[in-house]
Formats: structure tokens, sequence, C-alpha cells
């Protein structure tokens, strides 16, 4: 029997057009992510998120540089959403998530929606990637709905930082496949001054207890490798220790458990307004890092992803290139030799 992702069963009952109902109540006034804004967003008005009501689309591509078992070998069909609830003073994706001209956009329609995810499915992507979605909940979700009576049927993942609301995350049980979450920060403080939001760490630690609780971290696999149930989460190392990884890995130890999958992330370099902090003004160092995975290994995480360090030089999107951001995607497709992607240093 094909293997069949469980929003199906929920698009064909009625139950996923009804969740989508509940979630778009949510957002008059708005409460979708923690941050809690109260603006009413059916009216037009304008969210701490960049967005009124609606989701746009602002990149949508095939990608190989997430996660081997996210990317496999044909690449995950990635939806880059415009608008976001962080306002990070590093992001590379900040023409979109931050950029006033992202905001004159016309938001998609659910058909608009549903469309973009059934063109990536039929360019061969190995599951659908919503990334930075956590403001667009309801939007995104009328579109799955819609996808999914069209015959879609790829694995869901959601790809955020983090910032999540547990009551939103519990009307994505059943619906969302797999969790890609970062956790960005141990530090409120440091969450403060670097992404401009109160409340991040106990908000994300909040949500990837509540992810585990939906898909577990015993993580499921198809024939092809590719991931179809589970969690990874992300920790981006910072310059200077700002991430404070050591805490949020004891977090995740004490919580989820040292069987986790965790991704460790070399790849920050400095951009947006990195540059006039003086912390973060320069790339993570080679010693910066190896520190980090020595500590994960030293913690019991044994199955942990690790980057290499040139990983600084690619994942810079560039999206006024319209739907394909990476100038040099075929550097992140699938080859014998080693490549700057994230890879697993315990498969030899």
């Amino acid at each position: 029997m094909n293997w069949l992702p469980p929003y199906r069963t929920l698009a064909q009952s009625g139950e996923l057009a009804e969740r989508v109902k509940v979630l778009q109540a949510l957002a008059s006034p708005c409460r979708l992510c923690p941050r809690a804004c109260n603006v009413d967003r059916h009216e037009g008005r304008t969210g701490t998120c960049g967005l009124p009501c609606g989701a746009i689309i602002a990149a949508a591509t095939v990608h190989f540089g997430e996660e081997p078992e996210i990317s496999g070998t044909h690449g995950s069909g990635t939806v880059f959403f415009g608008g976001c609830n962080l306002r990070c003073v590093y992001c590379q994706n900040e023409s979109i998530s931050q950029g006033a001209a992202m905001r004159l956009q016309t938001p998609a329609s659910a058909s608009d929606i549903a469309e973009t995810f059934i063109e990536l499915a039929g360019r061969g992507a190995h599951n659908i990637n919503w990334v930075t979605p956590s403001h667009v909940v309801p939007w995104a979700l009328a579109g799955l709905d819609l996808a999914a009576a069209k015959g879609l049927s790829l694995p869901l993942v959601f790809n955020s930082s983090g910032y999540d609301s547990v009551e939103t995350l519990k009307l994505l049980d059943g619906v969302v496949d797999v969790y890609l979450p970062d956790l960005r920060y141990s530090d409120e403080e440091t969450a403060r001054d670097l992404s401009g939001v109160d409340g991040y760490v106990a908000a994300a630690r909040a949500a990837l207890v509540e992810m585990a609780r939906q898909v577990g971290t015993d993580n499921q696999f198809g024939p092809d490798g590719t991931i179809r149930r589970g969690m990874i989460v992300r920790l981006l190392v910072l310059p200077n220790d700002l991430a404070g990884i050591r805490e949020s890995l004891s977090f995740l130890r004490d919580e989820l458990g040292t069987g986790l999958r965790i991704a460790l992330m070399a790849q920050y370099f400095p951009t947006a307004r990195a540059a006039g902090e003086i912390l973060l003004s320069r790339p993570t160092s080679v010693g910066e890092y190896q520190r980090v995975v020595e500590l994960a290994e030293r913690m019991g995480f044994d199955n942990a992803l690790v980057q290499e360090i040139e990983a600084q030089d690619f994942y810079r999107p560039d999206f006024d290139r319209g739907r394909e951001p990476f100038a040099d995607a075929d550097s992140f497709r699938p080859r014998t030799e080693s490549v700057p992607a994230v890879h697993d240093r315990h498969r030899g």
C-alpha cells in the first residue's frame, strides 16, 4: 500500500477545512504566534510580522541545501513565505522577511498556494517545506487543503524559527509530518537584543516540546531514505557564544533526549544589520564551531548533523532572482565529493 500523509485523511473528512476556520479566527485579533500583537489582520491591519491578511510566496524552488534526509536526491519543495515574526539583525532573508518591498506584494490566493505545492511535487520534490510559516499558517493550510484534494501526497515540513504558539501548533497536529525548528537562544535578553522579541526562549522551548509530542523524536523514513515523520532541531552557532548553545543542548537532552536529531549549523555570516553589531560582525570561527560539535558529542547527542565551515560561503539567497534564490544551487546537489551542506558525521 502506498504511504499517504495523515493530512490527506483530514482533508477528505473536512477536518482540515474546519481547522483553517479556527486558525483564521486566531488572526482577528492576531495571536497566531507568541507575539500576540492583537491587530485585526482580516481588517487589513499589519501585524508585527509585516503582513495583513494572507500569505506572500516570496520564492518556491526545489532546494538541495537542507538536511540530507530532507533534501534527498531530488530536493525539497521549499516555499519561502514573506514576512516574519522575528526581527533578527543578522537575517540572511531580510529582503523578504523585513523588507518594505515585500509588503507591497499581493497575497497569494489559496488556489495559488495549492498550485505552488503541486508544481513542486511535479518537479520531483520529496516533500513540501514551509519556510517561515508561523505567521501565515491559516492561509498556507487553506492551500494545503486544496492541494490534498488534487492528490498532493508529500510529507509536510514545518521549517520555523521556533518562535511558535503552542495554540497554533496544536491545530497542526496530524497535519505536519516533520518539524524543522530552530532553537536560536538560551538567554532572553540576547533574543531581545538580536531578534527584537520578548519571551523567545520560553516560547521556543514550549513549542519544541509540543512538536515532539505530535511527531516524536524517533524519526521515520521512506524507502528512499527521506524523512516521513519526525523532528530535527537546528542550532545556529553564532560567534562569541551568543546563542548559548550549552544551555540549549542541556534543555534538549533533559526534555527530548539525546536520541533527538539535531543539526549544528556552521553557516553564520554577518549580513543585514549584523555589521553594526561588534559581537556579530565576523563569521563563526572554526574553533568556535568545533567546540560546539565536541560539546554535543560529550553530552551524548550521537545523532547530530554537522557542516563544513565552508558553509559560510553558501546559503546566501538572493530573492531578486525570483523563484530560484540560490545562484549556487548546483553546489548543493548530492555528489560523491564533499560539499558544504549539512551532513551526517556518523555516516562515515
